[in-house]
């Protein structure tokens, strides 16, 4: 294993190909030196209710069971209030046309 060559490697050409290069073919470049990375810091997400509540004494599952299903109770609602709105329009629009019907009837000559 000690004579075989080494491997070639895939490298990226400055025109964005791609080629294999063998290591005595690449010339020799000077280290690379290190970029400063900025950390930009971002607010932690909020968990006060999981707090508040494991500070009160409920239990892990309680607050696991908040964290699952509060999202599911939030689209159950939003779906509930959807459909309620939705009734809504339709009673609107019923009762428009019994009116106007109702009027038409008791006026006939307008």
């Amino acid at each position: 294993m000690a004579n075989l060559p080494e491997p070639a490697r895939v490298i990226q050409l400055p025109d964005g190909t791609y080629t294999y290069a063998h290591p005595i073919d690449l010339p020799a470049q000077p280290p690379v030196p290190v970029p400063v990375v900025q950390h930009i810091h971002h607010a932690p997400p909020d968990r006060t209710v999981q707090r508040v509540a494991l500070g009160a004494g409920v239990g892990a599952g309680a607050v696991g069971a908040g964290v699952y299903f509060g999202p599911l109770l939030v689209g159950v609602l939003t779906a509930i209030a959807a459909n309620l709105a939705l009734l809504a329009l339709i009673a609107t629009v019923c009762a428009w046309g019994v009116v106007t019907v109702v009027k038409s009837l008791n006026n006939p000559g307008k």
